[in-house]
Formats: structure tokens, C-alpha cells, sequence
């Protein structure tokens, strides 16, 4: 087992990686202080998980539940954000009850939105079961569900008090959602380390098998680039923005095709073959740079060509972006490969990419 520590002062906490981690009563030790404790997952996970870990936490003594919620991310919503809060108030959870988030990345915002929103706060522990969610959405303490109008809209930040990223639960991931979690592994090495991508590009057949050894590389090095930006910037005010590369064009494509149509790392991947087109454009990248990068996306089987929405489309679903600043689309764009910067884009530029992916 790999330990790192996401440091954020009283709030720092541990990010546990290897196999079967959720057998070990050890690394849940926060349980052992807690009145009550719920496990928040969905109809797919429970089946396969959900009563191994009720078993790992019956050792501290506490009442154990498990709520079950529809897979998906159309149902990351308001509605099934309300049956976790029915279940707690029905059983007399309180302020010593620790949330368990048993599942994907919806299953972990949603779970994270609850536990800062009941009582107004109280503790959760991140279980990630799938890639995308071990390299990503599991660590930093961003929580929330979507909004017809934009994904991830309404939320807030609250840390977990724990990251146990159990890579055993991954031998279990259909293909699709294999490649969509390799999507934000892509993506770090294109943001923050090009040595990272190079490994990457290395071991593209190690790591579509579920190699183990190339799975824990990569969950680990995905992690320690997460943990640094989250440590220098909790809330997003400056560096942590660029962790959204691809995100600004992905969230336009799930929104406009409807959550759940297409995953949420097919559309960051697409996204990412976007703005390094765009970067090309704006003369930061080159053309060369660019090709590659869309053939390591293309090489982890996720999508390169864009729906076809329309320029006029994709700049209105754009506009509804946590990154839009007074009218203005903020894009994450390349510098170079390992190198990402924040910026607005001309809108000419922006529409010739969209023409050039097909998009428009």
C-alpha cells in the first residue's frame, strides 16, 4: 500500500492505494468515533461491494446502513440527493455520523455534497471504485450534482477525511468506463507532466489490461499531481483551475447530448483533443503536439470527433461554465505538453476549432 497526504493544514488527510484496502478496518479508524455510519452507494457497486465493507466497519461497534442509489449520471440530481438526506433523518443520523461514498465519481459528489450540507457538516470517507474516481474526483473536496442548465453548478467544498483507493475494485469496470477514467490520467500528464505522459504512451496495452502494477503507477502519480494543486489552491482560485483541461468543451458535450449519453471521461477526452487543437491555433502548442495528444486519446478507445451541435450551440453551453467569468469563456489550454495556463480565447478561434473537430 502507497499512503500520500493531501495537505490542507486541519483539514489534511491521507490517500491510501493498493489492493483490497476495503477489507482493512484499519484505514476507516475514524469510524471507530462515530455515532452512526451510512454507506452511500449505487444499485451496481452494492451487489459487488457493499456488504464486504459493512462487514469491515461492523468491527468498530456502530450501526451500519447502506443506501443505495440509482447508477448514473442522470441521476445526479436534486431528487436523489434527497433520499440520502431522507435516510439519515429517518434513522436519527447526527452531527457524529460519517458518511461512506462507495462508488464512482456521481456517487462521490453526491455523497460529499450531502455530508456538507447535513447539519452543516459532518465527516465522510472517499471509497473510489472506479478509475476516473481514484485519479480524480476523490481527491480536492469538490462536491455537488448537476443542473439541466450545467453539470456541477450547485455544490460546495468539503474535504473527505480519508482517500482509500482500492484497486482491486477496478478489475470489475466495464471497458468504457476503464478508458474514461485513463482520460484524467491523460490528462495530468498533459497538464502537469510530460514525463507522465511519455509512461503513459509507453504502457497504453499495460494499462487497457488492468495491469496492476501499471494501474497503481498511475493512480499514484495522478494523485500526487492532484494533491500538490489542491494543496497550493483549495478553492480554485488560480492554479487548480487548470486540473479542468478538456472540461470547458467536455461539459458543453454532456450537457448538450444529456447527462449520461455519453461518459464523463469520453467527453473530457474529446475536450482535450479541443483545446490542444485550440492551443494550436493560438500558436502555444504545435501542430505535431496536438496529433499526438489526439492519438494517445484515440490509442485509450475514447471518442476524438465532437457531436455536432453547432458553433452558436457550444459557445451558449459554454457560457454556463464555473470557469465563465462576466460573459467570458475561461479555456484551459496548453502551453506546452506538460504545461497548462488559463485564458480567454478569441471567439474566431474558438468557432475554427469547432469547425476543424467537426463540431460546427
Amino acid at each position: 500500500m502507497k499512503t500520500l497526504k493531501v495537505d490542507l493544514g486541519q483539514r489534511s488527510y491521507p490517500i491510501f492505494i493498493g489492493s483490497d484496502l476495503i477489507d482493512r478496518p484499519e484505514l476507516f479508524e475514524a469510524c471507530s468515533k462515530a455515532s452512526s455510519i451510512y454507506i452511500v452507494t449505487n444499485t451496481t457497486v452494492a451487489p459487488l461491494y457493499a456488504e464486504r465493507l459493512s462487514k469491515t466497519l461492523a468491527s468498530f461497534g456502530k450501526s451500519v446502513r447502506t443506501i443505495a442509489l440509482p447508477d448514473g449520471e442522470s441521476f445526479k440530481d436534486w431528487k436523489n440527493l434527497q433520499t440520502i438526506f431522507d435516510e439519515l433523518l429517518k434513522h436519527g443520523a447526527d452531527r457524529q455520523t460519517v458518511l461512506i461514498a462507495l462508488g464512482g465519481g456521481v456517487i462521490g459528489d453526491m455523497t460529499g455534497f450531502a455530508a456538507a450540507s447535513f447539519m452543516r457538516g459532518i465527516r465522510f470517507i472517499q471509497v473510489p471504485t472506479t478509475l476516473l474516481s481514484q485519479v480524480d474526483s476523490s481527491v480536492g473536496g469538490k462536491t455537488g450534482i448537476n443542473h439541466p442548465l450545467g453539470k456541477n453548478m450547485i455544490g460546495a467544498f468539503h474535504q473527505p477525511i480519508a482517500v482509500i483507493a482500492d484497486l482491486s475494485t477496478l478489475k470489475t469496470l466495464p471497458p468504457r468506463e476503464l478508458s474514461a477514467g485513463l482520460a484524467e490520467v491523460i490528462k495530468h500528464g498533459a497538464i502537469a507532466d510530460a514525463t507522465f505522459l511519455n509512461w503513459i504512451e509507453a504502457n497504453t496495452s499495460a494499462l487497457l489490461a488492468c495491469d496492476i502494477e501499471a494501474m497503481s503507477h498511475a493512480v499514484l502519480r495522478s494523485c500526487e499531481i492532484k494533491s500538490a494543486v489542491v494543496s497550493a489552491d483549495e478553492r480554485e482560485g488560480g492554479v487548480r483551475a487548470t486540473l479542468n483541461f478538456g472540461h470547458t468543451f467536455g461539459h458543453a458535450i454532456e450537457a448538450g447530448m444529456g447527462y449520461g449519453e455519453w461518459l464523463h471521461g469520453e467527453a473530457v477526452g474529446c475536450g482535450m483533443v479541443m483545446g490542444a487543437k485550440l492551443s494550436c491555433l493560438l500558436k502555444k502548442i504545435t501542430q505535431a503536439d496536438a496529433d499526438r495528444l489526439t492519438r494517445i486519446i484515440h490509442s485509450m478507445h475514447l471518442p476524438t470527433t465532437a457531436p455536432k451541435f453547432g458553433a452558436e450551440r457550444y459557445i451558449e453551453l459554454m457560457q454556463v461554465d464555473k470557469k465563465a467569468e462576466g460573459g467570458q469563456i475561461r479555456y484551459v489550454l496548453l502551453e506546452q505538453i506538460g504545461k497548462a495556463y488559463i485564458a480567454t480565447a478569441p471567439h474566431e478561434a474558438v468557432v475554427e476549432t469547432l469547425l476543424a473537430t467537426g463540431a460546427a
